[in-house]
């Protein structure tokens, strides 16, 4: 990894990524990587190596300065830019060769190539390898503007991700990137409006600049594009300027739909105890409501009868008896 702040900086040519192929007889083409970080975080770029006993070295070079930051060769200690020394690790696992930088800044912000030295007929070749596209996110207000941060739609829906322009008169490009799940470059747009889309958005995706600020809409979107997209900004005599991404997760149309019926359904159940406890609460009202009021009603005392009209006429029937029984 580079420390531009200590090399003549230059703007980045990535339109001609896809242009690197082998030169000297080498081999095939490898695919471009992307990294996005934070200032301050570490990064590792990874260079395949072929194993041949004719290899000599390999290096990782910046492609626009054409300066080897790291060159490890077969059988001797690696050589570092002084400007390096400190901040660049590397280890051998297999065939690969593992470089990692630490302390990265935004002046880093770079492409980087992974190019392997092997002898031939008592003649080198250089075997170009894979690209890797570093950007690197300045914690300080300094980075580009991008909304939305996040976009949860339905799989057939579209999202507009606007990015807001640090342009200058040397502005020569702007990049959308895939970070994540599927590193690469999504869309290239030239300061003469000359684009290049990634086979998969091919039909699928459309922008409009106005001013500094540019809106790409991404079509028909499936599960497969869920990932953090980052716009990214080619200026002349400048590190490439990153934003901070937009995290987009497709969701499937059943899901949300399941998601949506599974609320419902929580809804329902959540209405249905609140209407069962203020019944509840109603008929407890109403009963309490009814003992109180036959506590404090008057009892009525009870009262026995007695008939006494029957010894009235008792006295009189015999009276009358003794009256007939002296005639």
């Amino acid at each position: 990894m580079l420390r531009m702040s200590c090399l003549p900086t230059a703007s980045l040519f990535l339109l001609l990524l896809p242009c690197f192929s082998a030169q000297d007889g080498g081999g095939n083409e490898q695919s471009t990587d992307v990294i996005s970080v934070w200032e301050g975080d570490s990064i590792s770029i990874t260079c395949s190596m072929s194993g041949s006993e004719n290899q000599v070295g390999m290096y990782l070079k910046s492609i626009r300065q054409n300066r080897n930051v790291i060159y490890v060769p077969q059988k001797q200690n690696a050589s570092i830019y002084p400007t390096f020394a400190n901040r660049i690790e590397y280890s051998k696992e297999g065939k690969n060769l593992r470089i990692t930088l630490h302390r990265v800044q935004e002046s880093d912000s770079n492409i980087y190539q992974c190019s392997e030295i092997v002898k031939s007929n008592d003649h080198h070749k250089n075997l170009l390898g894979k690209t890797t596209i570093v950007a690197v996110k300045a914690i300080s207000s300094g980075t580009l503007e991008q909304s939305p941060l996040s976009a949860n739609p339905e799989r057939g829906q579209s999202v507009s991700i606007t990015c807001v322009l640090r342009s200058s008169p040397g502005h020569e490009g702007l990049y959308l990137l895939r970070t994540h799940v599927q590193p690469g470059q999504v869309l290239y747009v030239s300061n003469l409006n000359v684009s290049e889309v990634s086979p998969a958005f091919e039909n699928r995706l459309e922008y409009s600049k106005e001013g500094n600020k540019m809106v790409i809409t991404l079509h028909k979107l499936q599960e497969k594009d869920s990932d953090n997209y980052v716009c990214a900004e080619e200026v002349e005599k400048s590190p490439l300027l990153s934003a901070s991404g937009t995290m987009m997760l497709v969701q499937e149309v059943e899901q949300a739909h399941s998601q949506v019926c599974e609320k419902s359904s929580w809804d329902l159940y959540a209405l249905t105890i609140v209407v069962a406890l203020l019944f509840c609460a109603l008929v407890c009202c109403t009963l309490y409501r009814v003992d109180v009021k036959k506590y404090f009603q008057k009892k009525k005392p009870n009262v026995v009868y007695e008939d006494m009209s029957y010894n009235s006429r008792r006295s009189t029937l015999v009276r009358t008896n003794t009256y007939s029984r002296e005639n």
